[in-house]
């Protein structure tokens, strides 16, 4: 992409009132506009970065055999109600009413929707364990949103759903999403901690929250410290055998160990094992060989637009944003200093044509702004590496390589760069 067709607005000036470092980045980096209060758009820079969030949770699910698709943000008020959730869930619910006086709301979760459909085409526990998913934006009216994408009255979610023909076969599926949620934020990048947690309005018998400790987080926790297996596959009985929970669920009179730590965090992501809460109440039935029974559920979410912002957090400096390599928008940025110069001009042209060739990511600065410029913005949008074309390919045909997160640079022969920048990609 060529930095004179992206729309990238970045921006100078951000509202006083604009504290979180995030917030401040992503608005400066022209990743997000304010809408109305709590409410955004994702603007092209930071829709790439979503997308790339997007893929791997997607990737991750499929990999362990969890059905995609998509429900309705639109939803009968009739099945909260049913539920007992219509009222109890408080005025962050979003109520609607259309033309014909039918009551509806916008959905800001969707266990009795996915219990709706469960109902009406499970009946047998032959065709159990299914596992749903899907993608979408969601609405809760926050009474206070604030720092900006991170506690949003609209976000998209990734919500997850399970269907099990008893109790114990619904704990292996928790621990199927408890781990695949431990290699999801090793993918992207996050130190997550996993807590025991208060299941909250959706209810359950087990919940754990994801957290990744944050000085700026909303969260506190307290825990012990991580286990030093490579496995992804020890977490899950570590966290059963040790303390780490929100400051919600801390018990003061429950035994923990001696030492423990106590930080403030952001949650990430949530599952929940509720059995037969929805099951029940939506007469919900599978035939067994030991008769018909209601089948045991749980939910998995993980909000995606709150993670941009939360990766963030732990990636910048003063100079902009440090994208980790696999979620950044572009895998490396070519800034031609001398865009008047006809050498640097072909120069550039012909590297970026033979770097899209190896689906290499590149944002090409092709603009005639100074050079000043054009390095803030580059440090700005925190892209892992800077191709550098200026006076040292003028005078002796040599190019610079600069490593956004470790500030070092190297050079390089013009006639070698796109090896080594294969290299570098490959290796990284």
């Amino acid at each position: 992409m060529k930095l004179s067709k992206f729309f990238i607005p970045a921006k100078k000036e951000i509202p006083s009132d604009v504290k979180l470092n995030s917030h401040i980045l992503m608005l400066r980096s022209g990743m997000i506009h304010l809408e109305v209060s709590g409410i955004y758009s994702w603007l092209p820079f930071g829709f790439r970065v979503l997308k790339k969030i997007q893929n791997i949770i997607e990737e991750e699910h499929i990999r362990n055999d969890i059905n995609q698709m998509l429900m309705p943000t639109i939803q009968p008020s009739e099945i909260w109600i049913k539920s007992n959730r219509f009222d109890s869930y408080g005025l962050e619910m979003l109520k609607i009413t259309d033309r014909n006086k039918k009551k509806l709301l916008y959905g800001p979760t969707n266990e009795e929707m996915v219990t709706v459909i469960g109902n009406d085409y499970i009946n047998s526990y032959k065709q159990l364990p299914v596992n749903l998913f899907h993608i979408q934006t969601k609405f809760r009216d926050e009474i206070r949103p604030r720092h900006g994408v991170m506690r949003a009255r609209e976000f998209i979610m990734k919500d997850a759903y399970s269907f099990d023909k008893n109790k114990n076969d619904s704990y292996d599926t928790y621990k199927m999403y408890f781990k695949m949620y431990i290699q999801i934020f090793k993918k992207l990048g996050i130190d997550i901690i996993p807590v025991k947690a208060l299941s909250g309005e959706i209810g359950g018998e087990i919940s754990h929250e994801f957290h990744m400790i944050c000085e700026s987080g909303e969260s506190r926790i307290i825990y012990t410290d991580l286990p030093n297996e490579k496995s992804v596959f020890d977490y899950f009985d570590f966290y059963k055998k040790n303390y780490s929970s929100t400051d919600e669920y801390f018990n003061k009179d429950e035994k923990k160990p001696k030492t423990y730590h106590v930080a403030n965090s952001i949650e990430l992501g949530h599952i929940f094992l509720f059995g037969e809460k929805y099951s029940k109440p939506f007469n919900f039935k599978i035939d067994t060989p030991e008769g018909s029974v209601n089948p045991y559920m749980g939910s998995y979410g993980i909000g995606i637009s709150r993670l941009p912002a939360a990766i963030i957090e732990k990636n910048y400096d003063k100079k902009g944003i440090i994208w980790p390599k696999e979620i950044s928008p572009f895998d490396l940025m070519l800034i031609n200093l001398k865009i008047e110069n006809e050498g640097c001009l072909s120069f550039c042209e012909g590297l970026y044509k033979e770097l899209k060739k190896y689906n290499i990511e590149v944002l090409y600065d092709d603009t005639n702004e100074r050079v000043g410029i054009k390095f803030n913005k580059s440090d700005l949008f925190g892209i892992p590496y800077q191709i550098i074309v200026g006076n040292k390919y003028t005078e002796n045909k040599m190019v610079q390589i600069k490593n956004r997160k470790t500030h070092l640079e190297v050079e390089c022969s013009a006639g070698q760069i796109l090896k080594k920048i294969l290299s570098i990609i490959k290796d990284d």
